[in-house]
């Protein structure tokens, strides 16, 4: 450092929302964001998260070669206003040969004044950035202000300890990483310890910028951070909201730089998730322009937690749901569904489906004239109801959310183009054990799921008396063996040394195994564990391989 008595530097972390594709409503969230800054926050800095031009991650657009054109448009009228601050901005970056990088662009006197280069590029679970950009080969350090020199680096640079030791070599005296880190179950924490050992590592401060909102699966939790380099957290922005978080730099002669800024509360796990699910659909509504959401409310704890995440997200007035009794359904399921929505304040009809599955009977007398009832009647219900809230969907023009969790979508205890029918999934990677922590978290903010919607034994309600555990293990016993086999790769040989009925392990890995059909054909949901079915977890839909233990 320069031989300084004293000096402050102020950096805003712009913890935003960004729409994938929207090149202009983007540029004008940094605009504002960049004269907020300079002009109400007095800040000397701004960073961004990553690829906060294009949102993240835009796929395909990237091989767009109109795409990239009005990114490099934009960026000259962003760098216009950076008169009097600098802003560190996630980007493409193509350079003259045609190659395209992952990029953070510093602008500073209305000009750039350097591009860092992503040098680790992501190609695991959602991530495939090989397909889209060459790595970078060097790190990228510039002098912010005399006296501060800042290694810049993107989001999966910090996980690896080479990138952070070169900036360290070039004479770096923080790290500024932008990110665009999704949410999943634990990933705080590990966050956290990456960029503490970074730190121990450097002996430098790190400044982890993360973008917030929902994109398809995805959501981005924000929890932005501004760690010192003795390794204690000094800033943390809010989860799942946008901020411009303040973080004060303080450098002297000879002493390291000491970091200053407000710490927010950090959520229980269960609010974390619940956040989570919230920001997932009310995104997805909001981004995609529909005008609310519908969905089937039968009096069960599912359709119970999808209603009021709906409700949380939009608002009552944006929310439809409707219960379609059949000759099956109970009383107590009506009363607790006309219950919720009463205590929602929503928009709530009742249509039986009688009608329809007497309709589709009769129509069908001839074919099974033969055939004994069996699940084909149970299914006719089911898609009985899904034509219900398609109609009214098409209508309306509002979303219909599928209720059905990620224990039943493993084992395919769903109905194709039934209770699976619908534009959005919210619980679709949710354990059904998972599923009553929430309701019981929801609760505690203010009841709006009664009680004996929480315990009474799950149903179906498509045969006389039917309980899910007629044809399912416990749920305690399923989830377990499914957390086993899907997100830890166990074997069925594993699972049952692990503990759990061999009968039980065998049926379940046989369902998980032959429903990949239907998974496939699911709507998309909010991605909140390690290995979300879809893009995380690609197995092939005709398979010979089985994992049965004996």
């Amino acid at each position: 450092m320069n031989n300084l008595i004293e000096s402050n530097y102020r950096i805003v972390i712009a913890q935003l929302n960004p729409t994938i594709g929207d090149i202009e409503g983007n540029s004008q969230l940094i605009i504002n964001a960049i004269d907020k800054a300079c002009e109400q926050l007095q800040a000397h800095c701004i960073v961004f998260s990553e690829l906060m031009l294009t949102g993240y991650p835009p796929e395909d657009l990237l091989h767009r070669p109109a795409f990239i054109d009005a990114c490099e448009e934009k960026l000259k009228y962003i760098a216009d206003h950076c008169e009097n601050i600098t802003a560190i901005l996630g980007a493409p970056y193509r350079d003259n040969s045609g190659e395209l990088f992952n990029a953070a662009y510093i602008l500073k006197d209305k000009r750039v004044i350097g591009i860092a280069k992503k040098q680790c590029l992501p190609n695991y679970s959602v991530f495939d950035e090989e397909r889209y950009f060459t790595a970078g080969e060097t790190s990228t350090v510039v002098e912010l202000h005399d006296g501060i020199k800042a290694g810049i680096s993107i989001c999966e640079d910090i996980w690896y300890e080479q990138p952070a030791a070169a900036i360290r070599q070039a004479g770096a005296d923080i790290i500024i990483n932008l990110n665009a880190s999704p949410f999943h179950i634990g990933k705080y924490q590990q966050r956290i310890n990456t960029l503490l050992q970074r730190v121990k590592e450097t002996g430098m401060p790190i400044i982890y910028v993360n973008q917030t909102g929902g994109q398809d699966e995805l959501v981005f939790d924000g929890f932005s951070v501004a760690i010192n380099s003795s390794g204690e957290i000094k800033a943390m922005a809010p989860s799942f909201k946008d901020a411009m978080h303040v973080v004060d730099l303080t450098y002297r002669e000879q002493e390291p730089i000491q970091i200053n800024g407000q710490i927010n509360e950090r959520p229980t796990s269960d609010a974390l998730l619940y956040q989570a699910l919230v920001c997932g659909v009310r995104d997805y509504v909001n981004k995609n322009n529909f005008s609310g959401a519908i969905l089937g409310l039968s009096g069960g704890v599912d359709s119970a937690l999808t209603l009021a995440i709906a409700v949380d997200a939009l608002g009552a007035d944006r929310v439809t749901a409707v219960m379609m009794p059949s000759q099956y359904t109970a009383d107590m399921s009506q009363e607790d569904a006309q219950t919720e929505a009463n205590t929602l304040g929503i928009e709530y009809h009742v249509i039986p489906i009688e009608p329809a599955f007497k309709a589709f009977n009769e129509m069908l007398s001839e074919v099974f004239a033969s055939s004994d009832k069996d699940v084909t009647e149970e299914n006719l219900q089911a898609r009985s109801r899904g034509v219900v809230l398609m109609a009214i969907s098409n209508k309306l023009g509002k979303i219909v959310l599928t209720t059905g969790n990620k224990s039943e979508m493993a084992v395919g205890y769903a109905t194709l183009y039934g209770d699976m029918a619908g534009g959005f999934a919210p619980l679709k990677d949710v354990y059904k054990t998972k599923v009553y922590d929430l309701c019981r978290y929801r609760n505690s903010l203010g009841e709006v799921i009664p009680e004996r919607v929480i315990n009474r034994p799950p149903t179906a309600e498509l045969a006389p008396d039917q309980l899910d555990q007629d044809s399912l293990p416990p749920y305690d016993v399923l989830d377990g063996i499914l957390k086993l086999y899907l997100e830890n790769s166990r074997s069925g040989k594993e699972i049952i040394e692990a503990g759990y009925d061999v009968g039980y392990v065998n049926d379940t890995l046989n369902k998980v195994d032959r429903n990949e059909y239907k998974r496939r054909q699911a709507p998309p949901g909010i991605k909140v564990t390690e290995k979300a079915f879809g893009r995380d977890r690609r197995y092939p839909i005709t398979s010979g391989y089985r994992n049965t233990a004996y």
